[in-house]
């Protein structure tokens, strides 16, 4: 893939999950609007090939998607649709398109040459993945500068949240995953899933998780998405609001240690050879 050096330091951030139903691009879309308030500028992209939905969250029917890029007379800013003014900014998906599921080098090429020079023009780009291994998740992952792992408390999403981890790191050769516990009753269980789930790589795959938060179980977020508008801009306040709010603060101090080696990397690197 052609590489475009990266004069306004944009920290690619991956967010992806090991199974669905953890609230990952509820997450995703919140994280990104939370950075776009603090005056930063942020492209949000729904990577999501199988069940694309940031849309719906956003009330939105794009004319165009992901998938219109392969053709040779569409251009990124005929698809990025400005969602407010000053910089935050959305690339809609196209869901249900198998042959997405399973890009090849040669779509990723087409995809990210039309791409890569828009993404230096965002302090921020955040993909929403879709859940589990698929190989254009795992691909796209290992190409991003940092990798969002959602999680929630119950079993199933750490034993699906630890394959994740464990096929990016034995197949691409990534050791840097960060966690955010979603849909916790009390902060205690934020960092006790955490732990278990950090323990299990310590001890297997002999990798060091970072902690980037919990986030409460809110009513507030069920009613933002039935209104279909950001948590944070519906309800500021409210208790979750305020958890994916120190989320981002934390995403943002990652980008500052990072600023000056961002400025020489792609936005989207090559896939790392470990997997090749």
């Amino acid at each position: 893939m052609s590489e475009v050096t990266n004069p306004n330091a944009t920290l690619s951030v991956a967010i992806l999950s090991g199974k669905g139903g953890v609230g990952k691009t509820n997450l995703a879309l919140n994280l990104s609007y939370a950075l776009f308030r603090a005056s930063h500028h942020v492209l949000i992209m729904d990577f999501d090939v199988g069940l694309a939905n940031v849309d719906v969250l956003l009330g939105l029917s794009p004319d165009k998607n992901l998938q219109d890029l392969f053709r040779p007379d569409v251009t990124a800013a005929e698809v990025i649709i400005p969602i407010e003014t000053g910089g935050f900014d959305f690339l809609p998906a196209a869901s249900g398109v198998p042959e997405l599921l399973e890009m090849d080098d040669d779509m990723r090429e087409i995809l990210f040459r039309k791409l890569n020079n828009v993404f230096a023009n965002y302090d921020y780009l955040t993909l929403d993945l879709g859940a589990g291994i698929s190989p254009t998740v795992l691909s796209v992952a290992a190409m991003s500068h940092l990798r969002v792992l959602v999680v929630t408390p119950e079993p199933t999403s750490l034993t699906d949240s630890y394959a994740v981890i464990k096929v990016l790191h034995t197949q691409y050769g990534i050791d840097d995953f960060h966690v955010l516990v979603n849909q916790v009753a009390k902060t205690s269980e934020a960092k006790t899933t955490f732990e278990r789930l950090n323990a299990a790589c310590q001890r297997f795959l002999d990798i060091e998780l970072n902690f980037l938060g919990g986030v409460h179980t809110d009513p507030a977020l069920p009613d933002a998405v039935r209104h279909q508008v950001p948590l944070l801009r519906h309800a500021p306040g409210c208790q979750a609001a305020k958890d994916i709010l120190a989320g981002a603060v934390r995403l943002h101090r990652l980008r500052q240690e990072r600023s000056a080696t961002l400025r020489g990397m792609p936005v989207l690197g090559k896939i790392p050879s470990a997997q090749k």
